[in-house]
C-alpha cells in the first residue's frame, strides 16, 4: 500500500523536532569515544556496536563483518523485502585523531551555535542523522524502499589493511541511490566529484660509511632521493587537477655517517584514470634514473582509489535532492566537487546514483578546529529524510 509522502515527511520532521535532545546525547557519545583510525580500533568497533543497538530498536536487521587489524564493519537492512529497491545509507566510523584527543578537545557546544571535538563533523554528525533517519522512517510509518546501512570502520586511509572496500561494493549491489553522509560544507555545495587518489612509497638504498674517515666510499641514499624529489614534484599539473605531494621522509641514522637508507611516501590525486597513467608513467621514468652511482631504488605502488565523476546517475540524484530541497523549504543547494577520496568515489563506479557531503555542515576537518554547525544536523535529516520519502520511481 503506498503512502502520503506530504503526510510522512510531516511526521518524519515531527519525529526529528521531538528528538533534539536525543540526537544531540547520541551525537556527543559517539564523538567521546575515541576511534582513531591508526590504533583505535577498539573504539571503532565500540561505535559500531552502539549504531548497530540502536538499529535494532528500530527493527533493523544488523551485520558485523570482523576486520582483523582496523575497525569493524557495519551492514544493516531496515524494511527488508519491500518490492522497490533499497537506497543505501554510507559512511565511517573511524577518524584521524590520535589517543587522548577527546579528552584534550571533548564534545562541547559554543555561544555560536557550533559543536567541537575530534570528528564531530568528519563524521559523527553525519553518522547520527543516518541513524536518526532511520529512526524517523520507522516512527512515521514509511514503506516503500528498504533502507541499508554501510558504515566502515577504515576510511581514512582508504581501506588499504582491509577488505572494507570489496564490502561496500557489495553493499550497493542493486539499490536505486546511495547518500553519504561524509563532512557537509558551510555554503550548502554537495559533492558531486571528487579526486581518486593513489599512493607510492620509495625506498633508495646506499652504502654506509664514515663521513669523516671515508666518505668517498659511501653511497648517499638521501642525496639520490632528494634528487628524485625535485623532479616528482615538477610533475605537478594544478590546471588539470593532478597534483604529487611528497608528504614524509627519513632517512639515516647518524650525522656523521653517509647514509645507506631513504625511503619517502608520496600522495597522488586525480580526475581522471588517463591522466593518472599518464603520470605513472613520467614517475617511473624519474625513478629508474641514476643520480648517485651506486645506489639502488626500490618502488612499492597502491591500487589506486576510483575517481567520483560528476555523471547522469550522480546528478539525477543531485537534482532529486535539490528539488526536495526547494520542495520542503530548506532552501538552495549547489553541485561541488573536491578533492578529497570517499567511499562515493567506489560507490559511482559502479553506476550508482550517488551524492556526498550530506552530513552537518562545518568546516575544520583533521583538525583541533573542527565544527559542525549544531543546527544543519536537523535540517540535513528532514533534508535527506524527505529525499528518500519523495524518490517515488528509480532514477536510472
Amino acid at each position: 500500500m503506498g503512502i502520503d509522502r506530504e503526510q510522512c515527511i510531516k511526521q518524519v520532521n515531527q519525529y526529528i523536532d521531538a528528538h533534539r535532545e536525543d540526537m544531540m546525547q547520541f551525537w556527543k557519545e559517539l564523538v567521546s569515544i575515541e576511534s582513531g583510525n591508526e590504533s583505535q580500533k577498539e573504539g571503532v568497533d565500540e561505535i559500531c556496536s552502539k549504531i548497530a543497538e540502536e538499529l535494532r530498536g528500530c527493527g533493523a536487521e544488523t551485520q558485523t563483518i570482523q576486520m582483523e587489524k582496523k575497525g569493524n564493519f557495519l551492514l544493516a537492512d531496515w524494511g527488508k523485502g519491500r518490492e522497490k529497491k533499497p537506497v543505501l545509507f554510507i559512511g565511517h566510523m573511524d577518524t584521524v585523531f590520535k589517543e587522548g584527543a577527546a579528552k584534550q578537545n571533548p564534545f562541547r557546544v559554543d555561544e555560536d551555535g557550533n559543536a567541537h571535538g575530534p570528528g564531530v563533523l568528519d563524521m559523527k554528525a553525519g553518522l547520527t542523522i543516518a541513524v536518526f533517519i532511520v529512526k524517523a522512517l520507522n516512527d512515521a510509518g514509511y514503506n516503500e524502499r528498504p533502507v541499508k546501512i554501510a558504515f566502515a570502520g577504515d576510511e581514512e586511509n582508504g581501506h588499504r589493511e582491509s577488505g572494507a572496500a570489496a564490502v561496500m561494493l557489495e553493499a550497493c549491489e542493486g539499490v536505486a541511490a546511495a547518500f553519504n553522509f561524509e563532512t557537509g560544507y558551510l555554503d550548502d555545495g554537495l559533492v558531486v566529484g571528487r579526486k581518486g587518489s593513489f599512493r607510492m612509497t620509495v625506498e633508495v638504498q646506499g652504502v654506509a660509511s664514515h663521513s669523516g674517515n671515508a666518505p668517498e666510499k659511501g653511497r648517499n641514499a638521501i642525496l639520490e632521493m632528494s634528487h628524485k624529489i625535485i623532479e616528482l614534484q615538477n610533475l605537478n599539473d594544478y590546471e588539470h587537477g593532478t597534483s604529487l605531494n611528497v608528504g614524509l621522509i627519513t632517512g639515516g641514522t647518524v650525522v656523521n655517517a653517509v647514509p645507506d637508507h631513504c625511503e619517502i611516501k608520496i600522495d597522488i590525486r586525480f580526475t581522471q584514470k588517463e591522466r593518472l597513467d599518464q603520470l605513472l608513467e613520467k614517475i617511473d621514468e624519474i625513478l629508474a634514473k641514476t643520480y648517485v652511482d651506486g645506489t639502488k631504488t626500490i618502488v612499492h605502488k597502491t591500487v589506486p582509489s576510483a575517481v567520483m565523476e560528476d555523471s547522469e546517475p550522480v546528478m539525477a540524484l543531485f537534482h532529486h535532492i535539490e528539488k526536495t530541497a526547494e520542495l520542503t523549504g530548506y532552501g538552495k543547494v549547489k553541485p561541488i566537487k573536491v578533492g578529497g577520496w570517499s567511499d562515493s568515489s567506489l560507490v559511482a563506479s559502479k553506476g550508482i546514483p550517488v551524492v556526498c557531503g550530506l552530513g552537518a555542515r562545518g568546516k575544520g576537518n583533521h583538525s583541533p578546529e573542527e565544527f559542525a554547525v549544531v543546527e544543519s544536523v536537523f535540517e540535513r535529516a528532514k533534508l535527506i529524510a524527505a529525499s528518500v520519502i519523495l524518490l517515488d520511481k528509480d532514477l536510472v
